[in-house]
């Protein structure tokens, strides 16, 4: 549980969701996925709608704007844009973006909402975001090491092709088909993960402001990665790249990772070892 309730939690993991359908749908372009992603999205926007009445129902008694519900406007325009991005201008990436940082506002949104009208401290907020973090990006390392790894074995496999330099080993290799399928649909999981996990962090560092994090290693590493891996879907998804270059771009991408994940061990941010 992330807010000690139910339904916020599960308004939060469908919309976490929905970004990876939409994900997955930028970078193959798949219809039905994109109706998947769609739906949910749909589904959490008709939550927000209907607390975004009571809200406005209950500001006819208590005319003030708190912070949280204007926090809560912001996401549902974000929500709402996404819509007509969608509709209109068909940009799966822009949409994709746009979500993510709906995401983290919606998340900072409901870390604020108590139980019992309960004021929530700036540290126990920052707390429970630090622990969504931590939960996406060790999700998304996981993924994304395992795309790594596929994505050199493929350019391992097809250097020895290549050179015709058969051996028994290669025979009990998959195909370069398969291991290109399953690296691609990986990096589609991790990617939005890893990109929902910058979300929550960066809100946690907006929060608990201190401008020695900005200049901190791992957050610059962790944006580094974050490019890399836009940039690897934009490459999949419209350049004429073949696949050895986008298992370069991929294994490009996971070093940014992997040195944001080593940088932790000199980090002020937060540590993991």
């Amino acid at each position: 549980m992330m807010t000690q309730d139910w339904l916020t939690d599960a308004v939060l993991y469908i919309y976490a969701l929905s970004l990876i359908f939409f994900v997955s749908d930028a970078a193959s372009g798949n219809r039905s996925v994109r109706k998947i992603g769609t739906g949910l999205l749909v589904f959490v926007w008709v939550i927000q709608t209907v607390y975004l009445l009571v809200i406005l129902i209950q500001s006819f008694t208590n005319p003030e704007l708190t912070s949280r519900e204007y926090l809560f406007y912001v996401s549902w325009l974000l929500v709402s844009a996404s819509f007509i991005l969608n509709r209109w201008l068909r940009t799966e990436m822009l949409v994709l973006l746009v979500n993510v940082v709906g995401f983290g506002v919606l998340a900072l949104n409901f870390m604020q909402v108590p139980r019992q009208h309960m004021k929530l401290s700036t540290e126990e907020v920052v707390r429970r975001l630090l622990v969504v973090h931590i939960s996406f990006i060790t999700l998304a390392f996981a993924v994304l090491t395992i795309s790594a790894l596929l994505g050199g074995m493929y350019l391992f496999l097809h250097s020895r092709l290549k050179k015709k330099r058969w051996s028994p080993v290669l025979g009990r290799m998959p195909s370069l088909e398969k291991i290109d399928l399953f690296s691609s649909r990986l990096a589609l999981i991790g990617i939005p993960l890893f990109l929902l996990a910058l979300s929550t962090g960066t809100v946690s560092l907006l929060i608990d402001y201190d401008p020695n994090n900005l200049l901190d290693l791992q957050v610059i590493m962790a944006y580094a990665a974050a490019v890399a891996y836009i940039l690897y879907i934009f490459r999949s998804k419209i350049s004429r790249d073949n696949d050895v270059m986008l298992a370069m771009w991929n294994l490009v991408a996971y070093l940014f990772l992997l040195v944001d994940f080593l940088a932790s061990t000199i980090s002020s941010y937060h540590q993991w070892f």
